[in-house]
């Protein structure tokens, strides 16, 4: 699903009359990916390994309570921002932008061999990148503290479904448990926090050696689960 003919420059042109044009999930692939999943895969879904990236950034609504939303808009731009950057460098895809969260997925449509070592980069990066870009925000607004504001991020590696799930929209997402449990990861990752599936962990143990474990009790997740913890806060 990854076409070989750059989409930038002159040889965009012909591309952009038909109405093709660089994808919004990942500026390396076209819309042909976004849009025509089953007519280029010959079905709707298919089954697939990949590994899935949510964040989200902690300390948001409480935030929202009290700051104007042009500064809001710019923290919630940054983040989008830096985390989209973060993910493209390491050929992932931005699937989902939900409010002050998003979801990735790695090794589709742009093939990975080591997704989940991928992915992780990514985090890491987006960890980075998102803290030096709220530090920037708070220098430009004296009124915006950052004291408990940051990014939590969950990465998982397992079985999913890709494909068109809505009959409204001709665009692909991945649905399964293993995109339920990296919600579920997310979601208990503090600021500055990174949390790492055993499964993830597994096929990139160089970027997870040393860290601690946490055994958490995930909502919707029969059996405790070990993660990973990277954190980047200090």
């Amino acid at each position: 699903m990854r076409v070989p003919i750059p989409i930038r420059g002159p040889l965009a042109f012909p591309f952009r009359v038909c109405g093709v044009t660089q994808s919004k999930m990942n500026p390396n692939i076209c819309t042909i990916c976004e849009r025509s999943f089953r007519f280029v895969k010959k079905q709707r879904h298919i089954s697939a390994t990949a590994t899935i990236l949510f964040a989200d950034i902690r300390g948001y609504t409480a935030l929202s309570e009290r700051m104007d939303p042009v500064v809001l808009s710019e923290i919630v731009s940054a983040f989008h921002g830096q985390c989209a950057q973060a993910i493209w460098d390491n050929d992932g895809i931005v699937n989902k932008q939900m409010g002050d969260g998003l979801m990735a997925i790695f090794n589709f449509p742009i093939k990975i061999e080591h997704h989940a070592s991928a992915a992780v980069t990514a985090a890491i990066g987006i960890q980075r990148h998102c803290a030096v870009a709220l530090t920037d925000l708070a220098s430009r607004h004296d009124k915006l503290a950052i004291d408990g504001l940051g990014v939590g991020v969950g990465v998982h590696t397992g079985q999913v479904e890709i494909g068109e799930f809505s009959t409204f929209r001709s665009e692909f997402t991945a649905i399964g448990g293993a995109v339920n449990m990296t919600a579920r990861l997310e979601s208990q990752a503090a600021a500055g926090e990174i949390l790492v599936s055993a499964e993830t962990a597994a096929a990139a143990p160089d970027l997870v050696a040393g860290t601690t474990t946490r055994t958490l009790t995930l909502k919707g997740i029969e059996h405790p689960v070990l993660a990973h913890v990277l954190n980047t806060a200090h």
